[in-house]
């Protein structure tokens, strides 16, 4: 938590991911701050943390008013998911319909 009129350093998406992309290559991460003049060391911690749980998605800044993003994996995935269990589902509604069919047409 921070202290009241403290300001922080704000870093820009493309430097976040030069950063990420040092890292990724085996740079320490205190070499990655000097290059990039990052003052806290933590947070490329944090950035590539964010980086392998929401890709580049994380690496924006979510403070204040969000615009309209779309992470489009997580989109696809989801459809992805959503189209499976209708399949499933159409498959087992086909089955109890025949089975139907077929014990009414016994009767």
């Amino acid at each position: 938590m921070g202290m009241k009129g403290h300001k922080y350093e704000t870093y820009s998406e493309e430097l976040k991911r030069k950063a990420i992309e040092m890292r990724l290559m085996g740079m320490t991460k205190a070499t990655v701050a000097k290059e990039l003049g990052i003052a806290d060391i933590g947070r490329l911690k944090v950035w590539m943390r964010k980086y392998k749980q929401q890709g580049e998605f994380g690496l924006l800044d979510h403070r204040g008013r969000r615009k309209n993003y779309v992470d489009q994996e997580r989109y696809v995935r989801r459809l992805e998911m959503e189209n499976a269990v209708l399949k499933k589902w159409l498959e087992i509604t086909k089955g109890e319909v025949y089975r139907t069919s077929i014990e009414s047409y016994k009767s």
